[in-house]
């Protein structure tokens, strides 16, 4: 698996990165890939069919000039920023039976980043479909989301670990489906930064899924320019 330790300046070039990967392993044989990115300027991005006047407020959103943008993956709508940690694999659904059921492939990848998690210091579990959470109040501090193509899927997910939690509130309107275990709780009530070095996470997340680590290629770059490209226009 190649490892791509890597977070661009704008936020436009971090989304379509991840395209670009998994384009790269469906079409081109590119193989499997697990990237950390770590956005330096906040923003917005919504799931695939998330809606802007229902997810996100946009008075707030206006006033402080967020930009908000739209994934290629499920899931809800998310605020990116220092302190929020990504990581994205994009793994073969020949190689792991298990990917080919989606609530099955969640869990599956879920233990794998849990126990790398243990290993860096922090206990958590996972709760239904795509969150992990920690504390005795069961507080969420990562969610997940993936893209499913025939050969390969993407999942990405997010760990909160020096997050400015306020600004959730500021920006995030409560979603309209909710996980049971959430119980009505507000943004401030139920997410939560975990103490964890990034560094030392990568580390071990890297070894469960045996990763080679190496530089983007021309050909990763030269994609991104026309992914980004794409997506301005």
């Amino acid at each position: 698996m190649h490892l791509r330790d890597i977070s661009f300046p704008g936020p436009q070039e971090n989304i379509a990165f991840d395209d670009v990967l998994l384009h790269l392993a469906e079409k081109e044989e590119a193989g499997e890939y697990l990237r950390f990115w770590e956005s330096p300027v906040y923003f917005i991005v919504l799931g695939r069919i998330g809606r802007p006047e229902i997810d996100v407020n946009v008075l707030s959103v206006k006033k402080d000039d967020v930009p908000v943008l739209r994934r290629f993956s499920g899931g809800g709508t998310v605020v990116q920023g220092p302190g929020c940690l990504n990581y994205t694999l994009v793994l073969s659904k020949e190689k792991y039976p298990e990917l080919n059921d989606l609530r099955r492939s969640y869990q599956w990848i879920s233990l794998k980043v849990l126990e790398a998690l243990r290993l860096s210091g922090v206990e958590a579990y996972f709760r239904p479909l795509s969150d992990l959470a920690a504390g005795p109040t069961e507080k969420k501090f990562s969610g997940n989301a993936q893209r499913r193509l025939k050969k390969y899927i993407l999942h990405h997910g997010t760990i909160l670990y020096r997050f400015d939690l306020s600004l959730i509130s500021r920006y995030l309107n409560m979603p309209v489906e909710v996980p049971d275990y959430r119980q009505g709780r507000s943004h401030a009530d139920f997410v939560t930064n975990i103490p964890i070095d990034p560094a030392v996470f990568k580390s071990h997340l890297g070894e469960i899924f045996q990763v080679t680590r190496c530089l983007p290629s021309a050909r990763e770059l030269g994609l991104l320019k026309e992914f980004h490209e794409f997506r301005e226009n």
